[in-house]
């Protein structure tokens, strides 16, 4: 067992090194993994789109009955906090920053109780992005039936769904399952995916089924300004299979290339299994973002 660090976290209103944060047993994040989480990531020390990563906190708190904890001013404190730490014991500029709400302790009962404290955690992290390569060659995934609940729009602690389907890839060496659901585009096991048609960025539209990844109005602000067609609609399994680009959004993954689908090339012509020209503006156009919309 890999020891775990002595970095600091947070745990309801104490800094405490992470090797020594317990929780009740009892705590219902635990017992029925009862509560939501976000992952804010942070360039140069500061955290980029924070207000949207709050924003869907709290849309999710709101969604299972948990009150919000704390303030927009109490969460960017403690965010800070944990940046700074992080990087005085690591020296990474660039981190991941995990937030975790819970019910709180109470006796195991199905039914929510009333009047009880959320369990608050947070850490931070140095961020591991995407290689070089992976961005010069693309990645491959596997794709699989959207077996997971019907609430995918609630960034819920209960991921065993999607830890049942990240392990498909990585049971076949890939990066990420695309997964559907009645031969509609859901997403990926731990990111939005998309494509790229006639020159245009495609997407599934907002439903119970996928997570509103922050990506989401990040990647249609990013296509209005480098001037990429932008819409959301039903995607099949047939337009993801004969598109000409595929590509993979989230936290740690920015925007990704995806040039092979169990196993075959996406792509056509020259740009069959590389990565193609919508991708590599976005990227672009993502990187400079990440100066401008950072605090």
């Amino acid at each position: 067992m890999t020891p775990l660090p002595d970095s600091i976290c947070y745990l309801n209103g104490v800094y405490t090194p992470l090797n020594e944060a317990k929780i009740s047993v009892l705590d219902r994040g635990f017992i029925f993994g009862d509560g939501v989480y976000d992952v804010a990531p942070v360039y140069g020390q500061r955290l980029f789109r924070f207000d949207e990563h709050m924003a869907r906190l709290a849309r999710g708190l709101a969604k299972i009955r948990i009150r919000n904890p704390l303030t927009r001013e109490e969460w960017l404190e403690r965010c800070r906090h944990l940046v700074a730490a992080t990087k005085e014991k690591t020296g990474a500029d660039d981190q991941l920053v995990y937030i975790q709400v819970s019910r709180g302790v109470a006796l195991r009962d199905h039914v929510m109780p009333a009047d009880i404290e959320p369990t608050v955690f947070m850490m931070a992290n140095p961020m591991k992005p995407a290689t070089p390569e992976q961005r010069h060659a693309g990645v491959a995934c596997v794709t699989a039936r959207d077996f997971r609940w019907e609430r995918g729009d609630i960034k819920s602690t209960s991921l065993l769904g999607n830890v049942l389907a990240r392990q498909i890839s990585a049971d076949h060496g890939a990066v990420e399952t695309i997964m559907f659901r009645d031969g509609w585009l859901t997403e990926a096991a731990a990111s939005n995916v998309w494509i790229a048609h006639e020159g245009a960025l495609l997407g599934p539209p907002k439903s119970e089924h996928l997570l509103e990844g922050i990506r989401y109005d990040l990647l249609r602000e990013l296509c209005e300004d480098v001037g990429i067609a932008c819409n959301l609609r039903p995607i099949s399994e047939a337009d993801v299979r004969a598109a000409d680009e595929v590509m993979l959004s989230s936290a740690t993954k920015e925007i990704l290339p995806v040039t092979r689908i169990d196993g075959e090339p996406v792509g056509h012509g020259a740009l069959r299994g590389k990565p193609g020209p919508v991708y590599a503006r976005l990227h672009e156009a993502y990187q400079r973002a990440k100066t401008q919309q950072s605090i």
